[in-house]
């Protein structure tokens, strides 16, 4: 059995510094924080998204997602509109310029997911990490574990 703390420890250290050089990188060639990107990707990628859908993606409290949407509005990059459904709530849509910009992120996204994630291990390693992190993200998104409160 390995030791729990060091799988630990090179999970987190190693998530850090991913998701560092990807910000970088995203900064330095498009302007965009990775936080921004990923907000981005998801409503892009998603029909009547809310604030809320956000929230419950990335784990982190509705207040603070929203404060992200807004920093993201003001840039011209998502614009809200009423949700038909919900009066208390909004739809979140990429603009024209939202999608250009993501639409030019993606590639170097992808790159840099290559280069630090896909290329050091085998497909093979790749397959199976994908597999394992996967089921590792249900079973604490199953037991609504980790969500802040608040």
């Amino acid at each position: 059995m390995p030791d729990l703390a060091q799988v630990f420890s090179d999970l987190v250290r190693y998530e850090t510094r991913l998701y560092n050089v990807l910000g970088a990188r995203l900064r330095a060639e498009h302007g965009v924080t990775i936080g921004q990107f990923e907000f981005l990707r998801f409503i892009g990628g998603r029909d009547g998204c809310r604030v809320n859908d956000l929230a419950q993606e990335f784990a982190i409290a509705v207040g603070a997602t929203s404060k992200g949407v807004d920093r993201l509005e003001a840039a011209g990059w998502v614009r809200r509109r009423p949700n038909p459904e919900n009066r208390r709530s909004s739809l979140l849509e990429l603009t024209d310029t939202g999608r250009q910009l993501l639409d030019a992120a993606a590639p170097t996204f992808e790159r840099e997911l290559g280069a630090w994630l896909a290329d050091p291990i085998t497909a093979r390693s790749l397959t199976q990490l994908a597999s394992t992190i996967a089921v590792l993200r249900r079973t604490v998104e199953d037991a609504r574990a980790g969500m802040p409160s608040g």
